[in-house]
């Protein structure tokens, strides 16, 4: 059996943090569970300390890409096979995490896709998501359905090879491209879509960050 660790990033989620982990606990019963508390100024680390088994707590924000480095590298240390990243604010729905971890057995990343249908997802994140993800696929020479998903399974051997650059939210954009290029398999498992809870994510200056990483590969810009 594959040993797992979940990374939630998190910003302001003292009110949502408990409930994704406890959903987690219900369906990964093994796995740990490493909070990064991005600079939080509610009781995130507090609720966290409460309901994860490592907390790695930043004094400032320093974006989500930080946060997602500082959680692999925590859950590296645990010595866990395969790492899943879901986001703190209820926006992934936990209980799809056997279902991710379960598409790896024919591939090294599986991305939750979520549906772009009109009304599961606001408009603007669709046209953003939607031209994201064709970029990616692109660059990579395979189809990604929803290249800025932060609810991912990810192989350890995965996270042992790519450098993924950028702090905030261009991460995941560019470590998908640095993983796809490296012939690291992508698969996608469509999951619910839900956006009852506010997102960190800013739709001009995020989405200027994500196209930026893009076309700098596009471009040749990292060496």
């Amino acid at each position: 059996m594959l040993s797992v660790a979940c990374v939630i990033p998190a910003l302001d989620a003292a009110a949502t943090i408990g409930p994704v982990a406890g959903l987690l606990r219900d369906v990964l019963p093994h796995a740990s569970i490493v909070v990064v508390d991005d600079g939080s100024a509610d009781a995130t680390s507090e609720v966290a300390r409460g309901c994860g088994d490592v907390l790695v707590r930043f004094p400032v924000n320093r974006g989500k890409g930080a946060a997602l480095r500082a959680g692999f590298a925590a859950a590296l240390e645990r010595g866990v096979d395969v790492v899943v990243t879901i986001d703190a604010d209820g926006q992934h729905p936990p209980e799809a995490a056997p279902a991710l971890i379960s598409a790896l057995a024919h591939a090294d990343i599986a991305i939750g896709a979520r549906s772009r249908q009109t009304g599961a997802m606001p408009l603007g994140r669709r046209m953003t998501n939607a031209l994201a993800s064709a970029a990616v696929g692109a660059i990579i020479g395979s189809p990604v359905a929803d290249s800025q998903s932060g609810f991912r399974a990810i192989r350890r051997e995965v996270l042992e090879a790519v450098t993924a650059r950028g702090e905030r939210y261009e991460y995941e954009t560019d470590f998908l491209i640095q993983a796809g290029r490296a012939g690291f398999r992508i698969r996608t498992v469509p999951i619910a879509t839900l956006y009852g809870a506010a997102s960190h994510f800013r739709a001009i200056r995020d989405s200027t960050r994500v196209v930026r990483a893009i076309w700098r590969h596009r471009a040749g810009a990292f060496r």
